[in-house]
């Protein structure tokens, strides 16, 4: 072999903080506190802080490969735990505060954390669990010593004091890129959660073709607000390309709700931000009761399930804000592919290929196969079980004797099923869980969820199977009406009727108050199926 002659230098997170100190220092974080109030730390301040908060850990006996847990909201002392406990060589675990109490204790026990540091936000959480913990020796409470609440947990230690403790001139380590920097466990939605543990490597590529222009585009003339909390694939990869790219980066703490985020976009001049659909079906409610206005937005990253066409043309038309659907999950560290439409694709098109799944950027491989493993053609219409392989994808969870999770040709399977056509373009027909079988024949569910939520007056819209005496199930419509409307469902039926096979049409549709979420925001399809699976008796519903 003839080695290039290139300078080998390894993708760690410390790299990312410092080069954002050196040429973008005066860009940075705007988190809002617990307060209510907002808190704004430059770049080189955060480089800083994260030197002082590595050299503080290592003098608490914390060392490589170590696990450190954070349980708490999206702000600025949280972005610092990523680069000063990876860059110290430990793993950041990145707790989901909106798990079941049992399930945060058994995730941090799982990952064998030593230290947990706590939002003061979640000191009830932190102590409803603390007899429960067998492992953590310490707690740091993310707080200054003015903002320090009494506790009952044992030996508190306040974030501000630590890092008063540490040095600022802390020389960072010499690692391996492929090291363990954070650990993020599934939301548990088709058992318990699974851990994930991202390498540096991984992370940095990944943010690097997130910022792409086949990716969201970020840029330094953007501000990026993430509503995807840190503790979810690392708030979809926002601590690492905001300074990665001299972005600013805007944190909501807490408060997620429309009002709340409406504020900080005008405030804070936001021109990129993303969440799950529901985030902006409730953000374009408040703007349609308050009259307001989205002026600095360009762009919103949509994830978690696919977005309705409503939302695609309301934003676009009403604020001149482009949607850009992502697609990924825990275990390809955030999103890995984008729906955008090609330059000849205008109108429905557009609309339609900002619904789909997009295609890949580079760096990810994605194949659709028969229940037998073989692959299908990238003809839009076989349908079939998607996999999906590359450098920042999972090859296995952590501590899980479960068998691979790859498979002879490393691929992971995703657990969803659709179709790739001919553009490269994969369309998610459904989670392999989630498909109704009806009589031998696949429906999807979010097709006719997508449908049900152009109707007028439908706020959300979800579709379960429920166990049929004839047909071994059939699909069961669940619908949202918007704020102060009123949905016929003799309606929503007559829509679907002129656009799907009638052996597609919900046997019943029920108007609901609200659905059941997972800790991500995502419809909680099991609580679903469990409600009414004796919703179709022996009578079998309607014909």
């Amino acid at each position: 072999m003839l080695a290039g002659l290139m300078q080998d230098r390894p993708l760690l997170l410390p790299t990312v903080i410092e080069h954002a100190a050196a040429w973008h220092g005066d860009v940075g974080i705007v988190s809002r506190e617990a307060d209510g109030g907002t808190r704004r730390v430059s770049y080189a301040e955060a480089a800083t802080r994260a030197r002082r908060l590595a050299s503080a850990l290592a003098r608490l006996g914390i060392r490589a490969g170590d696990r450190v847990g954070a349980l708490g909201w999206s702000r600025h002392r949280y972005v610092e735990l990523f680069y000063g406990v990876g860059g110290l060589g430990a793993v950041l675990h990145t707790a989901n505060p909106r798990l079941f109490a049992a399930q945060i204790a058994d995730t941090v026990n799982h990952a064998g954390d030593r230290l947990l540091f706590v939002d003061p936000d979640c000191l009830e959480i932190a102590e409803a669990i603390r007899d429960r913990l067998t492992g953590v020796e310490r707690y740091v409470l993310l707080t200054d010593r003015a903002g320090l609440p009494p506790t009952h947990l044992p030996d508190v230690i306040c974030y501000e004091d630590l890092l008063a403790g540490g040095d600022a001139d802390y020389a960072w380590p010499a690692l391996d890129e492929r090291s363990a920097a954070s650990l993020c466990y599934t939301s548990g939605t088709t058992g318990p959660p699974k851990g994930v543990l991202y390498s540096h490597r991984a992370s940095i590529l990944q943010a690097m073709a997130v910022c792409g222009g086949d990716g969201f585009g970020i840029g330094g003339g953007d501000t990026i607000l993430p509503v995807a909390p840190l503790f979810h694939c690392n708030g979809w990869s926002s601590p690492f390309t905001a300074p990665m790219t001299g972005a600013g980066l805007v944190l909501p703490g807490r408060a997620v709700d429309a009002a709340s985020l409406c504020a900080l976009i005008a405030a804070e001049r936001v021109t990129l931000s993303f969440g799950v659909p529901t985030v902006w079906l409730d953000l374009l409610a408040h703007l349609d009761r308050t009259g307001g206005r989205l002026d600095s937005l360009r762009r919103v990253g949509c994830g978690g399930s696919a977005p309705p066409r409503a939302l695609i043309e309301r934003l676009a038309r009403d604020h001149g804000v482009e949607l850009v659907h992502a697609w990924g999950m825990t275990e390809t560290t955030a999103a890995c592919t984008f729906g955008r439409p090609d330059a000849d694709e205008t109108g429905a098109a557009a609309v339609a290929a900002r619904i789909s799944q997009g295609r890949a950027v580079f760096g990810c491989a994605f194949r659709v196969t028969d229940d037998a493993g073989r692959p299908l053609p990238r003809d839009g219409r076989s349908v079939g079980h998607i996999g999906v392989r590359g450098p920042w994808i999972t090859a296995g969870y952590y501590r899980d004797d479960s068998g691979p999770a790859v498979d002879a040709d490393g691929y992971l399977a995703t657990g969803d099923v659709g179709t790739i056509d001919a553009r490269g373009r994969m369309r998610i027909t459904d989670r392999a869980k989630d498909v109704i079988k009806s009589g031998g024949e696949w429906i999807s569910s979010i097709a006719l969820e997508n449908l049900a939520a152009g109707v007028a007056g439908v706020a959300e819209a979800a579709v379960v199977g429920v166990p049929h005496p004839k047909w071994q199930e059939r699909p069961l419509l669940l619908l949202v009406p918007a704020a102060g409307a009123a949905v016929d469902p003799d309606a929503v039926r007559r829509h679907l009727a002129a656009r799907v096979a009638k052996w597609w049409l919900p046997d019943d549709i029920l108007v609901v108050d609200d659905l059941p979420r997972t800790a991500t925001g995502k419809v909680l399809k099991t609580a679903l199926r469990a409600r009414y699976r004796d919703r179709f008796d022996a009578a079998g519903g309607r014909d």
